[in-house]
């Protein structure tokens, strides 16, 4: 049985004004991510940062249902997020390309630019592209990226749990977009059909 939420002026005030935060134009892809826990801490912190489209790649790992997962990974973050789910890395990243997304993601190669050199407002549309916790990014997805991108470390210990990573980068994305204002920001009209559908 479906968790029943009573709407009430205040949450509906509140729910407002997180949609008016909410960012457009950038889409957080994740591939083969074998842990639902990982997920779920991810999801969490792509609702914080105003990020609501979240695709999920299941080509070599099981599939699971990203609204299923627990409430601790996700402080229930994935009630407020649209997922969808694809059985093809080509597949999912052909229909971004094809919407005019730049592609990043981040890999361990000697072409790699970091993250931190990098001008992300200039890119209308982001699709943020993490692979799995073990293998990382498949050969076919770095194969499609746009942009190869490395977090620059200074220890003996050269990544990162994914959660981590992820947040790092949604991080530095976010900071740059807030800083234009409004510019990365869903319009009204984006805004009120969000509503509609949070509001369920």
């Amino acid at each position: 049985m479906e968790e029943i939420v009573m709407l009430t002026k205040e949450r509906l005030k509140k729910l407002i004004n997180v949609v008016r935060k909410r960012q457009k134009n950038i889409v957080l892809v994740l591939e083969d991510i074998h842990d639902p826990h990982n997920a779920g801490a991810i999801f969490r912190t792509a609702e914080a940062f105003g990020i609501q489209d979240v695709y999920l790649i299941f080509e070599k790992q099981e599939s699971y249902n990203p609204r299923k997962i627990g409430k601790v990974s996700s402080a229930s973050a994935n009630k407020w997020l649209n997922f969808q789910k694809f059985d093809s890395t080509e597949k999912c990243l052909n229909e971004l390309k094809k919407e005019k997304y730049v592609i990043m993601g981040t890999v361990l190669a000697d072409d790699c630019e970091s993250i931190y050199d990098q001008a992300f407002t200039k890119y209308d549309k982001i699709a943020l592209l993490i692979g799995n916790e073990h293998a990382g990014l498949s050969e076919k997805a770095i194969s499609m990226l746009d942009k190869k991108l490395i977090i620059p470390m200074r220890g003996m210990v050269q990544s990162l749990n994914v959660s981590v990573t992820t947040a790092i980068f949604i991080y530095e994305i976010s900071r740059q977009r807030l800083l234009e204002g409004k510019k990365f920001l869903k319009d009204k009209k984006e805004q009120e059909a969000l509503l509609k559908v949070l509001k369920i």
